[in-house]
């Protein structure tokens, strides 16, 4: 049967999107190498990211799930996309520490009880689940949690074990802890039934102790100098938990962790993923355009 030329028209622009989409995150998705290992056994799928980063995924997790979640992970490690983790510290941390990131298909399933219950590892630190990883708006609150649950897991395994003078969770042991006590208004052990007048961080899960506080202060001043955070919608949906949205914002109302986050010593990743990882692409591109 013949085609018209605007279905070949057709069909060509819907094979290069596809060709695109394949290019854009060069991982691959393969099979759970810790099937003997009880707590991860029922995780179908896997991918090790730059060697020192593992992304487990049950079986009804979509591959371009899974993509998304280690495309992410390897850009906020790979800052400049070359294809190697841009600080062999934090590439040594994370190996030895075993970072990883379960990806669920939903809360309360037997392989999260079976998880929870059984793993005994250091480099867990958050989990995904599928409602929670939009591929097409990476980043984006409320639609995609994976740059939150992947920087929880890089500071907690990465970067707060290697910095403690300025990373370190504990009450008034850090740079970051004493700057969370000027944003809340004070130091509190547990939320309080009310911030003072002024606070700026309003944490109110009470599941969530205070290096658990300090931990998601550190991802909010990271994705708000991300600039993930500078839209309208976003600004108002946050307001009951965050004051800032933007870089700019962050860098007028909270100087104190803006200066810990820019802190080029440490090395946080402040440049935000936007869900494409094919350094060898990037290279090439860079060759082209100089």
């Amino acid at each position: 049967m013949s085609m018209s030329i605007q279905g070949v028209a057709f069909f060509l622009a819907v094979a290069c999107m596809s060709c695109a989409a394949a290019q854009s995150t060069c991982l691959e998705v393969g099979v759970n190498p810790f099937h003997d290992t009880p707590s991860l056994a029922a995780f179908s799928k896997h991918i090790d990211v730059l060697g020192c980063f593992d992304v487990l995924a049950e079986p009804g997790i979509s591959d371009a799930q899974v993509l998304h979640v280690a495309a992410v992970a390897a850009e906020l490690m790979d800052q400049d996309e070359d294809g190697r983790v841009d600080d062999p510290g934090l590439e040594a941390a994370l190996r030895e520490g075993g970072a990883l990131m379960p990806v669920l298909e939903r809360s309360g399933s037997r392989t999260e009880r079976q998880l929870f219950r059984g793993y005994r590892g250091e480099g867990m630190a958050a989990v995904l689940y599928a409602d929670e990883v939009d591929p097409t708006r990476p980043g984006r609150w409320g639609a995609d949690a994976t740059v939150e649950e992947v920087l929880h897991t890089l500071h907690v395994v990465g970067f707060v074990p290697r910095f403690p003078q300025q990373l370190g969770l504990a009450p008034g042991v850090s740079s970051l802890s004493k700057a969370m006590d000027v944003a809340r208004g004070g130091r509190f052990l547990k939320v309080p039934r009310a911030y003072p007048e002024g606070a700026w961080y309003h944490y109110d899960d009470k599941t969530c102790d205070y290096g658990c506080m300090a931990i998601e202060y550190l991802y909010w001043a990271s994705v708000t100098e991300m600039g993930l955070l500078d839209d309208a919608e976003t600004a108002a949906g946050i307001a009951y938990e965050w004051a800032w949205h933007s870089p700019e914002g962050l860098r007028q109302g909270d100087a104190l962790v803006h200066a810990i986050i820019t802190d080029r010593g440490l090395g946080l990743p402040l440049r935000a993923p936007d869900g494409e990882y094919c350094p060898s692409v990037k290279i090439q591109e860079k060759r082209k355009h100089p």
